[in-house]
């Protein structure tokens, strides 16, 4: 036998075909049934879409083979580019490699895996007449399938795997499998070299005090720069789903000494790690003990009557229901403006997070908060699903397969440090909020007694959102506008949840739009928004000055210990260093 006929590849007959789809169909078929939760019946499918989607893929896949074929299959010595197919699949960053399209048995490997997820996918939206949030979840369990099966994820289907195994000798994939051990053992993937970070050296290393410690955060006060400051103070307060110095990474990146070069008198609440002892913690606590002990420890110390406040994602939300409660209390002169970093209050269009909040998944927490606080290796692994694509199985094959060195870089350091969260607060944020939607319902949540009602916050705002958001979508974070009564300023940055917000002036990178006139309608906003080059933060700073413009000398208790609260340690201070 020659060994052009071993290489000779076999058509498919269209029985085979059939076959195929047939076997797809059931596989696809359990795994819906599985993501819907295991009802126990078939899922409504619609058949003439169905027979629609099996008969292209049946057709399609023919033509694919006939392509190969005609070409001269493996057996071709120049091989012909590859149709160009569709454009998101000309973007796909896994297949970049020019082997995929110029070796015609990974072009074939490339578009077979493209087609099947196309069909797939058409298969998911084919289930008709389910509520359309289940639908969704059937979408995102196909997603994460696909993502998982594809070729560049095995040694043997991707061709830079296969070439650094050979000049190698191996040696990738034995590094690689040191890699894994590690991870494996310390039951997180890992992004980036740890080595090469020391918090308060190179990474959250803005210098300041502690001049506050209680059982839930420290309250940080960072050094002025200039002989005067803006007389209203600013209090950051980042999510305690994370570490705070993601507004205080390398000096160049840093939010914090970008504000304090500004002329703002500064302070930052860092969140205790959750352990046991705070396994009884709800979401009043972080608004009483939490934001609103720090803002009147602002204002007793500096004498001020209100703050400028920053509430990112979590912290945001909590922040409106700060401000509600104020509102109630007849308070809400104590925050002179808000800003939202990528907050929610509506979470009825919260994207793929409100799929985690079902029976299931939170019968699922509450096994895994056993010892009344959750790991923040669980969370980190969640937000990681959100974009598997790109925080998993690209560092799958990196990492794993490839046997790559980490690179350095802040972002992913900080991703990585992970924290906990107490039980029972987390268990009622994904209840109340992601599932039930009750902080827009007016009376329907009470803190300390006191129904709030978010109507009532006249609080002059400014909501940033992140154009490519996955964790807080541009359509949920607008409807924060249309449950608040007093001015609104927003504002849509590009990029996403983090480097939509984590964007410095000097980096000249991405985006934002603005309207010079509120809109009411998010639609609205887009079709007249003007586009403006760089970061937006030279934005906020101007929003803020005209809030509140009076300055006063940099003295006394404007210097962090200075004052009637003494230094405690230095920034970046313990508890961001506790696990």
């Amino acid at each position: 036998m020659k060994a052009q006929d071993v290489m000779e590849p076999h058509l498919p007959t269209l029985e085979d075909m059939q076959q195929w789809t047939q076997v797809l169909g059931r596989a696809q078929q359990l795994l819906l049934e599985q993501a819907a939760g295991a009802t126990g019946r078939t899922l409504p499918f619609d058949p003439e879409a169905v027979a629609r989607i099996q008969t292209g893929f049946a057709d399609e896949g023919l033509a694919l083979w006939q392509r190969f074929l005609d070409s001269g299959g493996l057996l071709r010595d120049q091989p012909e580019p590859p149709p160009s197919g569709s454009p998101a699949a000309a973007r796909d960053r896994r297949f970049a490699d020019p082997a995929w399209t110029q070796h015609p048995f990974y072009d074939l490997i490339r578009q077979s895996y493209l087609l099947l997820s196309d069909y797939l996918m058409k298969l998911a939206d084919a289930v008709d007449g389910v509520d359309p949030k289940q639908k969704a979840k059937l979408r995102f369990a196909t997603t994460g399938l696909l993502d998982a099966i594809a070729p560049s994820n095995f040694p043997l289907t991707n061709p830079l795997v296969v070439q650094k195994t050979i000049q190698s000798g191996g040696e990738n994939l034995v590094k690689g499998l040191q890699h894994m051990l590690a991870d494996l053992e310390k039951g997180q993937l890992t992004h980036t070299d740890g080595t090469a970070f020391e918090l308060g050296r190179n990474i959250a290393s803005t210098p300041g005090k502690v001049i506050r410690e209680t059982p839930l955060y420290q309250l940080i006060h960072y050094a002025p720069t200039t002989d005067k400051v803006l007389e209203t103070p600013l209090i950051i307060f980042p999510p305690w789903i994370n570490r705070f110095y993601i507004l205080d990474l390398s000096p160049e990146k840093s939010f914090v000494k970008w504000a304090v070069d500004q002329g703002i008198s500064v302070f930052l609440v860092s969140w205790k790690s959750a352990d046991a002892s705070m396994k009884d913690l709800v979401w009043d606590d972080y608004i009483l003990n939490g934001q609103i002990d720090a803002i009147d420890t602002v204002r007793d110390l500096l004498g001020v009557p209100g703050v400028h406040a920053i509430g990112y994602c979590v912290a945001g939300t909590t922040l409106a229901a700060t401000l509600a409660l104020l509102a109630a209390r007849g308070e809400g002169e104590k925050v002179a403006s808000a800003t939202f970093f990528t907050a929610q209050v509506d979470f009825s269009k919260a994207g793929d997070l409100s799929l985690f909040v079902d029976d299931e998944q939170m019968k699922m927490v509450e096994q895994l908060s056993s010892g009344g606080f959750l790991d923040g290796r669980y969370m980190a692994a969640t937000f990681n699903l959100l974009r598997g694509r790109d925080l998993i199985w690209n560092y799958v094959v990196n990492n794993y397969l490839l046997g790559q060195d980490y690179p350095p870089f802040d972002l992913l350091y900080w991703n990585g440090d992970t924290t906990n969260l107490p039980a029972r607060w987390h268990r009622d944020y994904l209840t109340q909020l992601y599932r039930d939607n009750l902080l827009v319902r007016p009376g329907a949540i009470s803190v300390a007694g006191t129904p709030i009602d978010l109507r009532q916050v006249r609080t002059p705002a400014y909501v940033q959102a992140g154009r490519e958001d996955h964790i807080a979508p541009l359509e949920s974070v607008w409807k924060l506008t249309e449950h608040f009564s007093g001015p609104i300023r927003f504002l849509l940055a590009g990029s996403g949840h983090i480097a939509g917000v984590v964007n410095p002036p000097a980096a000249g990178k991405y985006q934002y739009w603005t309207c010079t006139e509120s809109q009411p309608t998010l639609e609205a906003f887009l079709a007249q928004a003007k586009e403006t080059k760089g970061s937006w933060w030279p934005d906020w700073i101007e929003w803020i000055r005209g809030q509140t413009p009076a300055t006063v000398p940099v003295k006394g208790a404007r210097r962090p210990g200075r004052g009637r609260l003494k230094a405690i340690e230095d920034a970046p201070g313990r508890y961001v260093k506790t696990r």
